[in-house]
């Protein structure tokens, strides 16, 4: 019982598992290639993409923050915006908590 327990075990030697290195290779680099191309990259475009929007943005644009405050933008500076949420009532908020939404997605492609 023990010797047929140990013949199961023991791996191929008359050269039959020689390709199997290269074929785990293989299949590895193919499975990294698939994250790459359906994961990876589609999210880097997406980020470019919110990018250009946020840098288009200028005075008078209407925004919604990732907090779901609606505005105007009266005021761009380098890393912040002031947007006015109210008559009179103005806050200053980062360009990265501005909102993308859809129009405005595919508005920035064109």
């Amino acid at each position: 019982m023990n010797n047929l327990l140990f013949l199961l075990m023991a791996p191929a030697q008359d050269g039959q598992g020689a390709g199997g290195g290269s074929m785990t290779l293989l299949l590895i680099i193919g499975m990294l290639l698939i994250i790459y191309f359906f994961m990876i990259r589609p999210q880097q475009k997406k980020q470019r993409q919110i990018e250009e929007y946020r840098s288009k943005l200028a005075k008078g644009d209407k925004v919604v923050t990732i907090g779901g405050l609606h505005g105007k933008i009266t005021d761009v500076q380098e890393k912040v915006f002031v947007i006015e949420i109210a008559d009179g009532v103005r806050i200053t908020i980062e360009k990265a908590a501005v909102a993308i939404d859809e129009n405005a997605a595919k508005n920035a492609e064109k």
